[in-house]
């Protein structure tokens, strides 16, 4: 069976950005491959988005793709309310533009160019 992009399966891959993505949202900054960097800041731009938002539809959009891991463990906080009362309100007034990639070099391993995944100030 032909595999689809990043060398994965649809479902693997979408697990693997959903990973990412709630790694981001707790941590802020994630070190990754630059091709699964630039797929990941497209899904985490739109969940920052919706997070600005705010409403019950937004939160149950990004309910449904973010993983519901715990952020915070004094607070017991999770990542999709670190997104709605950390994250989102840090950007109320940026459209757009809320990640930055910080190129790396490549991976000792197989080459593959590294980069660090962040959310931007």
């Amino acid at each position: 069976m032909p595999a689809g992009k990043l060398g994965r399966k649809t479902a693997a891959r979408k697990a693997l950005f959903r990973d990412l993505v709630t790694d981001l949202i707790i941590y802020e900054r994630i070190k990754t491959t630059e091709a699964k960097a630039k797929q990941v800041r497209s899904i985490a731009e739109k969940m920052i988005t919706l997070a600005k938002r705010g409403d019950l539809h937004a939160r149950r959009q990004v309910a449904a793709f973010v993983r519901k891991e715990v952020a915070d463990p004094s607070t017991g906080q999770d990542a999709i309310q670190k997104l709605f009362s950390d994250i989102a309100p840090r950007y109320k007034e940026r459209n757009g533009g809320y990640t930055r990639i910080l190129k790396l070099g490549p991976r000792r391993g197989d080459g593959a160019p590294m980069v660090v995944l962040e959310l931007v100030e």
